[in-house]
C-alpha cells in the first residue's frame, strides 16, 4: 500500500507534459489514433451544426415566428460544451485528474443537455428530412400506441430522475469507475452515458410541449431539490474523505497539486456547480408559478424562450393549395 505521505505529495508537471504522458495511460492509444479519433469527433460536431443550421434557416424562411431568438445561441452553446468534453484537448486529461474528469461529467450532463433541448434540436433535424419520409413513414410511426406508450414512460419524471442518478451514482462506485478507464470504449460510453441521462433528467423541466404536461410544475421543484441529494452526497464524500476514492489517480502526475487535494478539488467542483445548476432552475419555478397565482394555465413554460405547440396555418409550397393547419414551436406567450 502506498504511504499516506504520497497522497499528499504534489508531483509538478506543466500542461503541456501532461498531455504528452497521456500516451503512458492503461487505455491510451497511439498519437496518430488520438488525432484520428479527435479529428472524427470534431468533423461530427461540425456536421450536427451544419444540420441544425439549416434546419433553422429553412424553418425561419417558411415560419420567420416559429422559433426564438434564443434558440440558436442556446444550442451551438450546448454543442460547444459537449466538444469541450469530448473532442478538445480536455480529453486527454480526464485520466490523470480527476477534478478535469468531473469538469466533463458536468459539461455532458449539466449544461450541454439542457442548452441542446432549448435549441429544439429535435424539431430542427425533421425539417431535414425529405417530406415524403416524414409523412409517410415518421407521421404513422409516431402516433402508434407502443411510441407513444413508450414516449409517456421516457419522459415520466420518476423515470427521467432515476435514470440520471442510477449513472451518476453507477459510474462513480470506484470498481466500475476503474473498469472504465482500462478501455477507451468503455470510457466514451461512459460519457454518451452521461449525455443521454442528462437529456432525460432535463425533459421533464425543459418540455418541448408544455401545453400538453400531464403534471403540475410544482412536481419540477420538487424534481430539481431531490436531485442535488445524491449529487451533493458523492462530492461531499469525494471532498471530506481521507482516503484516495479512485486508487487508479495514486502515482499519477498531477499539476502541483496531490491526488488528495485534486479529489477534494473535484468534490468541491462537484458540489458548488451542481447546487446552483439545479436550485436556480427551481427558484426561477418558484418565482413563476407564485406570480401567476393559479390564473394562469398550469404547464406555462419555465423560461421566456422555452417554446410551446400550437398550430399555425401554412401554405404548401405549391401556393395554389388549401392552407394546412401543422404543428409547429412558437414563442407565443401565455401571460396576460
Amino acid at each position: 500500500m502506498m504511504p499516506r505521505a504520497q497522497w499528499l505529495r504534489p508531483v509538478t508537471l506543466t500542461p503541456l507534459e501532461a498531455i504528452a504522458r497521456s500516451a503512458q495511460m492503461p487505455f491510451a492509444s497511439s498519437p496518430t489514433s488520438h488525432s484520428l479519433s479527435h479529428h472524427a469527433v470534431s468533423f461530427a460536431f461540425v456536421l450536427l451544426a451544419l444540420i441544425y443550421t439549416r434546419g433553422w434557416l429553412h424553418s425561419r424562411r417558411i415560419i420567420p415566428n416559429a422559433l426564438s431568438t434564443w434558440s440558436g445561441p442556446a444550442f451551438f452553446a450546448g454543442l460547444l460544451c459537449a466538444w469541450i468534453a469530448v473532442g478538445s484537448p480536455l480529453r486527454t486529461l480526464d485520466h490523470q485528474w480527476l477534478s478535469v474528469h468531473m469538469v466533463q461529467h458536468l459539461l455532458l450532463m449539466t449544461v450541454s443537455p439542457p442548452l441542446i433541448l432549448l435549441g429544439a434540436f429535435p424539431l430542427l433535424l425533421l425539417y431535414n428530412l425529405p417530406r415524403s419520409s416524414t409523412h409517410r413513414t415518421l407521421r404513422p410511426l409516431l402516433h402508434t400506441s407502443t411510441v407513444q406508450s413508450l414516449g409517456r414512460v421516457i419522459t415520466n419524471p420518476f423515470f427521467c430522475w432515476l435514470v440520471a442518478m442510477a449513472v451518476l451514482i453507477g459510474w462513480h462506485v470506484p470498481a466500475v469507475y476503474a473498469w472504465a478507464r482500462e478501455s477507451s470504449t468503455r470510457h466514451d460510453l461512459e460519457h454518451a452515458s452521461f449525455f443521454l441521462a442528462g437529456v432525460f433528467f432535463w425533459l421533464p423541466v425543459i418540455e418541448p410541449r408544455p401545453r400538453v404536461s400531464r403534471y403540475s410544475r410544482w412536481y419540477i421543484v420538487l424534481y430539481l431539490f431531490l436531485a442535488t441529494l445524491p449529487c451533493d452526497a458523492l462530492s461531499a464524500y469525494l471532498a471530506f474523505c481521507d482516503k484516495i476514492v479512485y486508487r487508479c489517480y495514486l502515482g499519477v502526475p498531477h499539476f502541483n497539486m496531490s491526488a488528495m487535494q485534486d479529489q477534494q478539488c473535484a468534490g468541491a467542483l462537484m458540489w458548488v456547480f451542481v447546487t446552483f445548476a439545479y436550485l436556480l432552475p427551481a427558484v426561477l419555478l418558484t418565482a413563476n408559478l407564485l406570480d401567476r397565482s393559479g390564473t394562469q394555465p398550469r404547464s406555462e413554460p419555465l423560461l421566456p424562450f422555452v417554446r410551446e405547440t400550437r398550430a399555425v396555418p401554412l401554405k404548401t409550397p405549391c401556393g395554389s393549395c388549401s392552407p394546412q393547419e401543422v404543428k409547429i414551436t412558437s414563442t407565443h406567450s401565455t401571460r396576460s
